[in-house]
């Protein structure tokens, strides 16, 4: 007799939560929540607590669009929602990635070795580790010396017509190199995600993610609520 039961997919949250105490590119506090009603402030049975944030877009688990860097290129609000949903892929470096260690060419070589081609339209996540650090903001800024990519590898990754690239740390660039994964990916009309949480959960293959940042008219990075289907 035929099962009629379906496998279940696991959801991972792959999002940091904000708060004030959160590290930045800049070192200082980039979000803020206050409350402008209370609870206390109103008559019952009518309680509201109103909040109001203070923030800069790209803080915390967010998107950065093609005009981050790129001038008169796509904004959050222009991103097609096709390629914010889509297959995942996940190469895991937490075993020997530290501050000094930049992802090269090779890396994805040996990832597709093991694992098959990256297919096109995946969004392609490198978990280094980093995001251990994440709740000592100093540690995790670290001078802002962390894991990151090489331009090189950047480039292969658009021979495999990627729609995005994340990371678990504050960039795919670290201090001192100018930025060039921000302009070839960007440059290229795809997206970058960054301080990705929890993804030392997602296999290689087989995920589907849901980037879904706030909808900013014109905003070049936006905070993003993402999770994957497992």
């Amino acid at each position: 007799m035929q099962s009629n039961s379906r496998p279940t997919s696991k959801i991972i949250d792959l999002t940091q939560t904000l708060c004030a105490e959160i590290p930045s590119w800049d070192g200082d506090c980039g979000f803020n929540l206050s409350v402008s009603v209370d609870y206390t402030d109103c008559v019952a049975p009518d309680l509201f607590r109103v909040q109001s944030i203070s923030t800069r877009a790209g803080m915390g688990t967010h998107i950065d669009a093609p005009a981050h860097c790129i001038s008169g290129a796509k904004t959050v609000d222009d991103l097609v929602i096709e390629n914010l949903i889509t297959s995942c892929v996940t190469i895991h470096l937490d075993q020997f990635a530290d501050e000094n260690y930049v992802v090269m060419p090779e890396i994805v070589h040996k990832f597709e070795r093991e694992n098959g081609q990256i297919e096109p339209s995946s969004f392609v996540i490198f978990y280094t580790g980093w995001s251990k650090y994440w709740n000592n903001p100093i540690e995790y800024r670290n001078g802002l010396r962390f894991p990151s990519l090489h331009e090189q590898t950047a480039q292969l990754l658009l021979e495999r017509h990627i729609t995005g690239l994340g990371t678990d740390t504050l960039s795919a660039d670290s201090k001192g190199n100018s930025f060039p994964v921000h302009r070839v990916i960007l440059g290229a009309g795809k997206y970058l995600v960054e301080n990705i949480a929890n993804a030392d959960a997602l296999p290689a293959t087989g995920a589907q993610i849901f980037v879904l940042p706030m909808k900013i008219r014109d905003g070049t990075e936006a905070p993003a609520r993402i999770v994957a289907l497992v």
